[in-house]
């Protein structure tokens, strides 16, 4: 579980509420079913209809991994591996390397070692995985998209609840006493256009970003191992190449 998720959202939820109350204001005036009811369906709708199919299905999904704690991907064993890759190539040969492929749990670095093994010039290979990688990205921040979208489109929602508040406010002059509580739960739409957007959807776009990164950076340290192998790189040649993709991970 992503603890910082759950920690920031909270923290910045519960920080709002107490301001509000240190300055004397009461939670139960923040707690409107309409002004919620108008931000988050007409937030949905607008992405929805600014969204492919395909695209609201992962955002979902990619909106699930911004609250687990990603898959411990061990750059430093992946590394370790491509060292020894190199030297029972330069032991024995390239060949050597085959009986170890269906030991990888990523199906990436399965596909990049046949191709290495299968003896794909290191062009063509790079060619190919750069291209999958690029299609992967491409997805990905499809999927993120969504969220940032949803960000964009809240505020303006919000404004539209509090303009729809104010006109049942103004439709009902007659009753002044009531102007004031009126005119406060109109902008409470605004509120919850500006928070949901700020405070949920535009940091979980943020997150789920940074976690695409992070998975292209593993797909980039994985091709740039098997080209070194398929480029005959030597042990220590291989570990230099590869080792400031352990320390940017780090």
């Amino acid at each position: 579980m992503e603890m910082t998720s759950f920690f920031g959202i909270a923290l910045a939820i519960g920080g709002i509420l107490l301001g509000n109350i240190i300055e004397g204001g009461h939670i139960n005036s923040l707690l409107q079913f309409a002004a919620a009811v108008i931000v988050l369906t007409g937030t949905l709708g607008a992405v929805i209809t600014s969204s492919r199919k395909k695209d609201l299905s992962l955002a979902v999904e990619l909106m699930k991994s911004a609250f687990r704690k990603s898959k411990n991907f061990k750059s430093e064993a992946v590394v370790t591996e491509f060292i020894h890759c190199a030297r029972l190539a330069r032991k024995e040969s390239i060949l050597s390397i085959e009986p170890r492929i269906a030991g990888y749990s990523d199906p990436f670095m399965q596909g990049v070692m046949r191709a290495v093994i299968d003896g794909l010039d290191p062009k063509v290979i790079r060619e190919i995985f750069e291209q999958e990688i690029s299609l992967e990205e491409e997805g990905l921040l499809a999927g993120a998209k969504v969220w940032s979208d949803a960000g964009g489109f809240a505020p303006t929602v919000g404004i539209i609840g509090a303009v729809l508040g104010l006109i049942h406010v103004m439709s009902n002059l007659a009753d002044t006493s009531k102007l004031g509580a009126g005119i406060a739960v109109a902008f409470v739409a605004t509120v919850y256009g500006v928070g949901f957007a700020n405070l949920v959807f535009i940091p979980i776009a943020n997150k789920i970003r940074k976690k695409v990164s992070e998975t292209l950076r593993e797909r980039e340290l994985i091709l740039e191992g098997g080209l070194a192998i398929s480029a005959g790189l030597s042990p220590i040649m291989v570990e230099i190449k590869l080792k400031p993709y352990i320390e940017k991970q780090n």
